[in-house]
C-alpha cells in the first residue's frame, strides 16, 4: 500500500523537545528543597538532571536532554584546557535528583553554595533547560540585560526591531 500524504488531515512533524519560558520565585524550605513550578514538572519529568550553570546560576535538564548535552560534555573531556575544564565543571558538578508527588526537588548545598542561594530563588525557564538563580543576582542581570539589550543586537550586526 502506498502513503498518501493528501490523505492524512494533520501535517507531519518531527518530535520538538519541550520549551521552557517564565521566571518564578520559589523558596527553599530548611531541606533545601525548592519547588519546580508545575508548567516545568511535566517535560522535566520524575528524575532531573541539576547540575554547575554558567553566571554562577544552576542548571536542569529533564533526564532524556541531560544524556544528550552530556554526550556534547563527554566528547569534550580530552580536548583543549578550556573545553576540558567546562566539560568537568557540568558533568562532575551534576546530580541526578527526584521530583516528589509535591513537585519539590533536593538541592545539593555544594550546588546551592555556587549560586549563592540561601532562602528564595528564581526558576526560569530557558528553552531546553530550566535554570536556578539566586533572586538578587537574577534582577542584576536582567536589569543589565535590559540597560544594554540595544548595544548587544547591535553588535550583534542586528536590528533591534522585533
Amino acid at each position: 500500500m502506498e502513503w498518501d500524504a493528501e490523505w492524512w488531515p494533520l501535517p507531519l512533524s518531527p518530535y520538538r523537545p519541550p520549551m521552557f519560558l517564565g521566571e518564578y520565585l520559589h523558596t527553599f524550605d530548611s531541606k533545601n528543597r525548592v519547588s519546580i513550578p508545575s508548567k516545568f514538572r511535566k517535560d522535566l519529568g520524575r528524575v532531573i538532571v541539576i547540575t554547575h550553570g554558567l553566571d554562577h546560576c544552576l542548571y536542569i535538564y529533564s533526564r532524556k536532554a541531560w544524556e544528550k548535552q552530556a554526550q556534547v560534555y563527554a566528547s569534550e573531556v580530552n580536548g583543549i584546557t578550556t573545553r576540558r575544564g567546562l566539560a568537568r565543571l557540568f558533568l562532575a558538578g551534576s546530580f541526578e535528583a527526584d521530583v516528589d508527588k509535591a513537585g519539590r526537588v533536593l538541592v545539593p548545598e555544594n550546588l546551592k553554595e555556587f549560586a549563592s542561594i540561601k532562602e528564595k530563588a528564581i526558576i526560569a525557564g530557558v528553552a531546553d533547560r530550566v535554570e536556578v538563580w539566586e533572586e538578587g543576582a537574577w534582577r542584576a542581570y536582567i536589569a543589565a540585560v535590559e540597560r544594554d539589550a540595544d548595544a548587544y543586537v547591535e553588535e550583534l550586526g542586528g536590528s533591534a526591531k522585533n
